[in-house]
């Protein structure tokens, strides 16, 4: 298994709970700092090599500047997300800004912050040659199709919204350099979440290969090439991480295989990991309120789907301990609930426990990527708190949690009266 001892304490836990009711998501920044110099060693032969956080995975503004300080980039996919690193002095090309579906008015802003524009499909080249100045670098975006399979939450490429076809690229690139754009990236992400080194290698030899078909076809010598952000994290007990050295290891052997002999080398590699810079190393901390008995025992928190929507969603696994009780017999099966009137609000199904009694602390694992970002407020729950430690047992709030206030306040109530005799002439 690969769940080692919680890196805090029930003491830390009460210590925070003082200021901030559960539930709320608690990060630890030292496994967050530690994991993204262990990425960027491994890709250390690569003179250059950058990982650009994918801020949809966590866009809280602290963990975002956490990975800049480690030397990291940011990749945008929204408006939100550009102002976040504009706020926090993150421009130029440590911004890659890859989006679909894409509006002038965010290419725009995206160009003033002097992002990459990855494009997804060359359809936008027409927005692109409007932007004033023009951007100084472009990628495009490979769907591969047929000639990959993806995975569980990428899907069947073939039926992918994201990219572009290998005709389409060779055109865009063209058509660019037509513009009079000279620096060019390339990239594609055909897998996620997914722990097999070879499946990962898989997309580096497709993208390698393609930049030397790139620099045969056009010309173009494509100046860095995008991994895209394929590293899964273990959600479940008995599967192993990814060997961050061996991946490393495998694409500088790639590197070496394919593009120094197209004669296209250097080039720099590029990634865009967000679930694995900080999902192992989120947990959402919860309180056990209720437990019922019918046709089934449920184990009710107050904690909910829009909390952590990934089990709900999709029937993702994540590994749940009771606070205190990690040494006794998981003995008792149960379905863990949250309160929302939807049937899978469930964070887990016919999962052993422990025995738990009310008022029992639950750590929910691995929910630092895709959690709290993908938060929503049906049946009026409020978005919890953010809260970071770190192994001196310090802890501090980066996203204090919402109130009522704040769920009413694009609300004019002022301009709202019930009239009831209105309604019964209506009648």
């Amino acid at each position: 298994m690969h769940y080692q001892p919680l890196p805090f304490d029930r003491d830390l836990i009460d210590r925070i709970i003082e200021d901030h009711p559960t539930p709320f998501v608690l990060y630890h920044e030292d496994g967050i700092r530690a994991r993204a110099r262990e990425l960027t060693d491994a890709f250390a032969w690569n003179e250059g090599f950058q990982q650009y956080f994918a801020v949809k995975a966590t866009p809280n503004p602290h963990i975002v500047a956490m990975m800049a300080e480690e030397g990291g980039g940011a990749d945008c996919s929204s408006v939100a997300e550009l102002i976040t690193c504009e706020r926090l002095g993150i421009t130029g090309q440590d911004v890659m800004f890859t989006s679909n579906n894409t509006t002038m008015e965010e290419f725009e802003i995206a160009n003033k912050l002097g992002a990459i524009i990855n494009l997804d499909t060359p359809h936008h080249i027409d927005q692109i040659a409007q932007l004033s100045p023009l951007p100084e670098m472009v990628s495009f975006r490979f769907n591969p199709g047929p000639e990959r399979q993806g995975n569980v939450i990428i899907g069947d490429p073939k039926e992918a919204k994201f990219g572009s076809t290998r005709e389409q690229l060779m055109d865009g690139y063209r058509r660019c350099a037509e513009l009079g754009i000279s620096r060019f990236g390339l990239h594609a992400m055909v897998v996620s979440n997914e722990l097999n080194i070879e499946a990962l290698l898989q997309t580096a030899e497709m993208l390698f290969e393609l930049a030397a078909e790139i620099h045969r076809e056009t010309g173009i010598s494509v100046e860095c090439i995008n991994l895209g952000g394929g590293i899964g994290v273990p959600y479940q007990p008995g599967q192993e991480p990814v060997d961050l050295p061996a991946f490393g290891d495998g694409v500088r052997k790639l590197y070496e295989s394919i593009l120094v002999p197209a004669g296209i080398a250097p080039v720099r590699i590029l990634m865009e990991n967000g679930r694995a810079m900080t999902g192992p190393f989120g947990y959402l901390i919860t309180k056990v309120i209720n437990q019922k008995s019918s046709y089934k025992d449920y184990v009710g928190v107050d904690a909910c789907m829009s909390n952590l929507m990934r089990p709900g969603m999709y029937g993702a696994y994540h590994h749940i301990t009771v606070m205190g009780k990690e040494d006794q017999p998981a003995d008792r099966t149960v379905d863990i609930v949250g309160s929302l009137c939807e049937n899978n609000d469930k964070f887990a199904i016919d999962r052993k426990m422990p025995a738990t009694e009310v008022g029992d602390i639950a750590v929910i694992h691995d929910a630092g990527a895709h959690g709290h970002s993908m938060g929503f407020q049906y049946n009026g729950r409020l978005r919890s708190a953010e809260i970071v430690f770190n192994d001196a047992g310090e802890f501090r709030a980066i996203r204090r949690a919402e109130t009522f206030d704040d769920y009413f306040c694009t609300v004019d109530f002022d301009s709202v009266k019930v009239d009831r005799k209105q309604s019964a002439t209506v009648g």
